[in-house]
């Protein structure tokens, strides 16, 4: 495997920001399989795959989705041409016989303890997030990852009668670079890492 340029590293990670405002443009329902056809790869802990998407797109489904934002979310995301919510299957393992055939317990590994199959799925839908911004980067999209909006409310609206529950929410589109919040700071290496 060889490194990538540092145009791309640069377009995944130094250059890209969250964003806020957004160009009038919109993104192709193939564009979001491409997406997901691309983040699905990532790694996930025993291949259990418990992140659920709900690409939220119409106005319809926008307006549902701004009783549950915080006041503060509500303008940049209806802006926003798409906004995801990244969710989690908190049962999961169900699946686990497909896809880790390896391990013929692995179902009821987790199906018969609840704090290790929770702990799991949260860990594991997070991570495939993750996956899911920087996918969304290499293929051109800006993100405005967030997380102030009523989860409760969003899981009675999208996702009621089942057990899947809203994790966080990440607005889609092609942003507005001159609007952009001034670069925050990072930590420096040998303030958060340590090599042993």
């Amino acid at each position: 495997m060889s490194n990538l340029s540092q145009d791309a590293m640069q377009q995944l990670f130094s250059d890209a920001r969250t964003h806020s405002h957004w160009q009038p443009r919109s993104i192709e329902d193939s564009l979001l399989q491409a997406l997901y056809e691309q983040a699905k790869w990532g790694p996930t802990s025993m291949n259990c795959q418990p992140m659920r998407l709900v690409f939220v797109k119409s106005p319809e489904a926008k307006e549902k989705l701004k009783q549950a934002l915080a006041p503060g979310n509500v303008d940049k995301t209806m802006n926003a041409p798409v906004t995801v919510i990244v969710a989690t299957d908190m049962t999961f393992y169900e699946g686990m016989p497909r896809l880790f055939p390896a391990n013929a317990n692995a179902r009821d590994m987790f199906a018969n303890n609840t704090a290790l199959a929770e702990a799991t799925a949260l860990r594991n839908a997070t991570l495939q997030g993750g996956y899911l911004i920087l996918a969304a980067r290499a293929l051109g999209l800006d993100c405005g990852p967030m997380s102030g909006f009523n989860a409760d409310l969003v899981n009675d609206l999208f996702f009621a009668g089942t057990a899947i529950k809203a994790n966080f929410l990440i607005n889609l589109g092609y942003g507005l670079s001159d609007k952009v919040y001034p670069r925050g700071p990072r930590y420096d290496f040998d303030e958060v890492c340590t090599i042993t």
